[in-house]
């Protein structure tokens, strides 16, 4: 995987918030990894969720590899933020 620049992060939540898929599996990829941001299981399962929600099948690959790393409340909190997110998206 390239790395992630401040930039490029910045591009991809710009496009997650219009919906792109790819953003939004981007966004997984990036804080489950640790490109750009500190890795952060809760935000990349929030991000794979949202993604596979739009047909992105890797993103769910990625969401049971790193679910199996976290916590049921963890899980239950990325889950909480995916429905958040989609009660404010457009």
């Amino acid at each position: 995987m390239a790395c992630i620049d401040v930039d490029t992060l910045s591009q991809y939540e710009t496009d997650a918030k219009s919906g792109r898929a790819d953003a939004l599996y981007n966004l997984g990829l990036a804080y489950s990894t640790g490109q750009g941001v500190g890795v952060d299981f809760v935000a990349a399962h929030k991000w794979f969720n949202l993604a596979a929600m739009r047909g992105i099948d890797q993103a769910k690959s990625w969401r049971a590899t790193i679910s199996r790393e976290m916590s049921a409340g963890q899980i239950a909190e990325a889950q909480r933020q995916a429905r958040e997110w989609l009660s404010f998206a457009h």
